[in-house]
């Protein structure tokens, strides 16, 4: 298996810190928003102010950050436009239920992933994977055409060519969920897969490592994806693709401290 990537070691490295008893105040300018924002939201997201809490004043917030009071006002709205706090007069800045928190997106759910310590977040990904591309390889059954078929079984040929090699497989892996997906001509349900499996893929606990033999597995099993459409048989292709994430993952989950 590859080396982790950079963003992947620095998940790892910030799992578990706290935020508001580290130093930013040595970030680069350039991306003090940036900055400011993720660490908010990863202060919520960890627990570290719970629900129901505010959020420290904006002085305080304002010097521990080494910012000015604009980029922490700037900062707090976009945190709460991601539905992490609600900012009332006289309340300060309170943090919402979890449940109000807007999952889907690019920040708050790059932070879930980031501390995802007991693989619980990675654990509820695969199982929306799951849900949602078996019902758009259903649907991609059951209304694919000629071309269609060609583009998925050169997709399919491209997997089997690229086996040996760990990253072009992945990639070829990923390519061919995609245009299942967009075959679908459901866009709704392909925007939310896209976003949960492409952020699952910047993860090296999501990726794994997987051995020669699960890539054959894998391949075999899109192979059975790619028969049941052929066939345009929509309960075979749906239950094939539920089947294929369900198990490829829990060959790649690694054991937890919980497990």
């Amino acid at each position: 298996m590859t080396d982790a990537p950079a963003g992947e070691a620095a998940e790892t490295a910030s799992a578990g810190r706290s935020v508001f008893a580290t130093d930013s105040s040595k970030t680069p300018a350039a991306r003090l928003g940036v900055a400011v924002v993720h660490d908010l939201v990863t202060v919520i997201v960890t627990g570290e102010v719970a629900p129901g809490e505010s959020l420290p004043p904006e002085g305080v917030l304002s010097q521990h950050f080494g910012v000015s009071r604009t980029v922490i006002r700037e900062s707090v709205k976009r945190v709460e436009e991601k539905g992490l706090v609600s900012v009332a007069q006289g309340r300060g800045t309170q943090v919402r239920p979890a449940t109000s928190w807007n999952l889907l997106d690019p920040v708050v759910l790059s932070v879930l992933v980031e501390n995802d310590r007991e693989l619980g977040v990675l654990d509820e990904i695969a199982v929306v994977r799951a849900a949602l591309e078996g019902t758009m390889s259903a649907e991609t059954a059951a209304h694919r055409s000629e071309d269609d078929l060609a583009r998925l079984q050169a997709a399919f040929a491209h997997m089997h060519d690229t086996i040996e090699d760990e990253d072009d497989y992945a990639q070829a892996d990923a390519d061919f969920h995609f245009l299942v997906m967009a075959l679908s001509g459901n866009r709704l349900t392909e925007n939310i897969t896209r976003v949960l499996f492409e952020r699952a893929r910047q993860s090296s606990r999501f990726i794994g490592r997987p051995s020669r033999e699960a890539f054959h597995l894998t391949l075999e099993e899109h192979r059975r994806v790619l028969e049941a459409i052929e066939a345009g048989d929509a309960a075979a292709a749906e239950e094939a693709m539920r089947v294929h994430i369900t198990d490829a993952w829990n060959r790649r989950r690694q054991p937890t401290a919980k497990d």
